[in-house]
């Protein structure tokens, strides 16, 4: 079956390609009776769209939302919800001279090699810009959620070497993430993330990076037993979003190096509440959520699509070089924080509608 699915209760279908007409997104299995406007996606495609500051790309799209179905006088319907978002400013002519090219770091042979057919204009479905209606789902994935207390929120950890130091729980809101163009709520480290930005800019280059993304509220319980574990599901979420290559939650990958009496949290009960003292499972175990706050975080590579030339192949494995025209993200994860949110929410909102099925 086609990959354009994700979801079994509350599931997605998305449309449409970087350089085509529009793109779009249909919602099957969100409950009737939610109240939902266009106002409530907006502000989220509103984070996620391009051309917002010097350190993303310069391809304008205002990206506003239409609902097409599914929704009767401010209230979803229980029917599909269909939304779309028309693409307004396609450069396709800065590709015509890479058509033939296979660009490194991008799906250009691989799409090739399973369709026998590729829409070179910007990577067509394999573009990051099929995100944007991913961004939409979520934002109506974060409304149900919200009706039961649950919060999703993402920022920059990490830009090239520059890492943001730890900071209490507190500091980190949507303001202070939202306060600087890099979405690092550390201010200083924020503005040394910029600059380093700015320097690969300029010298025709890329940089990767890393994101938090973590969600609060979340009830105990969530999650299936074995292949659908709560774990599984936000990695494989996380990791079909373009440029993400690793994906880790609580310690991680630090739980390699640990002793069982350092990695397992101790339970302990506070005004009649059960929780962990140290969650360094990052709120599961056993693949179900303890209740605790979810902690995820993902590296992403460098942008793709960088201006000094390189070498590849063409279409008939003839040797040849190649230069990136259009218009790029110097660092992609700024843009990434409303994508890997809206990715948590949708897991998050399907898993919950999965949970009441047998409560």
């Amino acid at each position: 079956m086609p990959g354009n699915s994700f979801g079994q209760s509350f599931r997605i279908t998305t449309f449409g390609e970087s350089h085509g007409p529009a793109l779009g997104v249909v919602i099957d299995g969100c409950p009737p009776l939610l109240d939902l406007s266009e106002d409530d996606i907006q502000p989220e495609m509103d984070r996620r769209r391009p051309g917002q500051s010097a350190v993303t790309t310069a391809r304008k799209e205002d990206d506003v939302v239409h609902i097409l179905s599914g929704v009767f006088e401010g209230k979803t319907t229980g029917m599909p919800i269909a939304i779309v978002i028309h693409n307004e400013d396609q450069r396709s002519r800065d590709y015509s001279d890479i058509k033939d090219k296979f660009r490194p770091g991008h799906a250009d042979f691989t799409y090739l090699a399973k369709y026998g057919i590729r829409d070179y204009r910007g990577g067509g479905r394999a573009s990051a810009r099929e995100t944007v209606a991913r961004v939409a789902a979520g934002a109506v994935a974060k409304k149900l959620l919200s009706a039961d207390g649950v919060g999703v929120l993402g920022y920059t950890v990490q830009v090239g070497d520059i890492c943001m130091p730890e900071m209490g729980a507190a500091d980190i809101t949507l303001e202070t993430i939202e306060a600087n163009p890099v979405r690092c709520p550390d201010q200083p480290t924020a503005l040394r993330m910029e600059e380093l930005m700015a320097r690969v800019r300029k010298e025709g280059d890329s940089v990767g990076g890393a994101a938090v993304i973590t969600a609060v509220g979340c009830p105990a319980g969530l999650g299936e037993p074995v292949f659908d574990k709560l774990k599984a599901d936000l990695a494989k979420a996380l990791l079909s979003v373009p440029a993400v290559v690793g994906f880790e939650y609580g310690v991680g990958f630090k739980a390699a190096g640990m002793r069982g009496i350092e990695f397992n949290d101790s339970f302990l009960v506070e005004d009649g509440v059960l929780s962990t003292r140290d969650n360094r499972a990052g709120g599961i175990l056993g693949g179900i959520s303890t209740g605790e706050m979810l902690n995820m975080r993902v590296a992403l590579k460098p942008t793709s699509s960088i201006p000094t030339e390189q070498n590849t192949i063409d279409v008939n494995s003839e040797p040849t070089t190649i230069k990136t025209k259009g218009r790029h993200d110097p660092c992609l994860v700024p843009r990434f924080i409303p994508i890997g949110e809206a990715m948590v929410a949708l897991v998050l909102a399907d898993h919950l509608l999965r949970w009441r099925q047998i409560r």
